[in-house]
């Protein structure tokens, strides 16, 4: 720690530190927004499927403190995600919060809010809270009092927002890949649509030459391997498991298992790779993670003799109907059998028609994997750099002295 940092709690740099209500009020059709920590996402709220109460109700909460202000930090305090999801508010949306989410208003005069986010997201700090704040066996949770006793180092106010506008440059180069990357999937939805659904380029019929097919007939779907039987040996550097809850998040994490990097060349998925859940949580993405070997219940979608943008976007056009029949045939966990991919139609257009899509497809999905693999090579540098310039062991003079 450098000889100008000081040490302080959370207490001593909040002027407010609560939670949201103990109380759950009555839902409405239509009202005011209410959350839990169901509803984060990694920049905020998803209001789309979020409960709604009076507006009554949510002045009372209000006036209780239960919603949050701009630049207010958000951290989800109960359950198995405790202390997993933490924001600094700055959505238009005025929710009400319940409980399981914790509220810290930083005192300006100490800490900007960036600096007290970005320390609370040091794995020290991370680990920390796990190892001696957590309370409570079935449903894990922070209590009030433990948040305000929490240690934090504080360097001044100017070096805290030097550090915390260097790592901001980089999360926001992260979100802007990701808003590029929305609107490109939607423009490539959008052509997909127009060409195989409303035949727009055609007055709304399909051509007499294009033929109908099966999801089969254009890829083919590797089911992974059970990976527990193939872990690394002694003298080998373990290969990441993609599993559904890494294609889910887009990356692998230390929590993730270790694979044998020898095995077969057919299970191991690089970035690019299509993939697509089958079993639980059925979705289809472009793996961007780096190289992982393939568990079971993931199919790694490849073809000899179409393009990637092809059998993806087909794929992806059948994902709702393959949802609504593994909930409906679901017991414990809801899944697909292979059958419906040999059942789920496809129409292939005739070369000329096939270039030409493509020569709109590929650059945008081209562009959206890029993006991706970018977002990830910067998280990488982020992650190494936040704890670093966190405890003071790094400067930015350092780094600018490193170019």
């Amino acid at each position: 720690m450098r000889s100008d940092w000081i040490k302080s709690t959370i207490s001593d740099i909040c002027s407010l530190v609560t939670d949201g209500s103990h109380f759950s009020p009555k839902s409405v059709d239509a009202g005011k927004f209410m959350v839990s920590v169901k509803d984060f996402t990694y920049d905020g709220f998803d209001f789309t499927s979020c409960r709604q109460i009076s507006e009554k109700d949510y002045m009372i909460l209000e006036k209780n403190g239960c919603v949050p202000e701009y630049n207010d930090i958000l951290i989800g305090k109960d359950g198995a995600r405790f202390f997993e999801d933490i924001v600094i508010y700055r959505q238009s949306e005025r929710p009400a919060l319940l409980s399981s989410i914790a509220i810290l208003r930083c005192n300006m005069a100490k800490v900007i809010p960036e600096f007290l986010y970005y320390t609370l997201k040091t794995p020290d700090f991370r680990a920390d809270v796990r190892d001696n704040y957590g309370s409570g066996s079935a449903i894990p949770r922070i209590i009030l009092k433990d948040f305000k006793r929490m240690p934090v180092l504080l360097p001044p106010i100017e070096v805290q927002r030097v550090i915390s506008d260097t790592l901001s440059c980089l999360d926001a180069r992260i979100a802007l890949n990701k808003k590029i990357n929305h609107h490109l999937e939607q423009m490539a939805q959008a052509i997909f649509k127009s060409w195989f659904v409303d035949f727009e380029p055609f007055d709304g019929v399909m051509p007499d030459d294009w033929q109908v097919g099966h999801l089969t007939d254009i890829a083919d779907y590797l089911n992974g391997l059970a990976m527990q039987r193939f872990r690394p040996t002694e003298s080998e550097v373990g290969m990441p498991v993609l599993k559904i809850k890494e294609l889910r998040q887009g990356s692998c994490d230390a929590q993730s298992e270790l694979c044998s990097p020898n095995v077969r060349s057919d299970y191991i998925v690089h970035d690019g790779d299509v993939i697509f859940s089958w079993s639980g949580s059925l979705l289809v993405d472009f793996w961007c993670g780096g190289d992982c070997g393939l568990n079971q219940h993931l199919f790694k979608v490849t073809s000899r003799k179409y393009d990637k943008w092809f059998y993806y976007a087909w794929t992806c056009h059948h994902l709702a109907r393959f949802i609504t029949m593994a909930a409906d045939k679901a017991t414990t966990m809801g899944h697909i059998k292979r059958e419906a991919l040999e059942n789920a139609e496809v129409i292939i257009p005739d070369g000329d028609s096939y270039r030409q899509l493509g020569g709109l497809l590929t650059p945008l999905y081209e562009q959206i994997i890029n993006n991706r693999v970018e977002s990830r090579k910067l998280s990488l540098l982020r992650d190494a750099l936040l704890p670093r310039l966190m405890s003071g062991e790094l400067s930015v003079s350092d780094l600018d002295d490193a170019k």
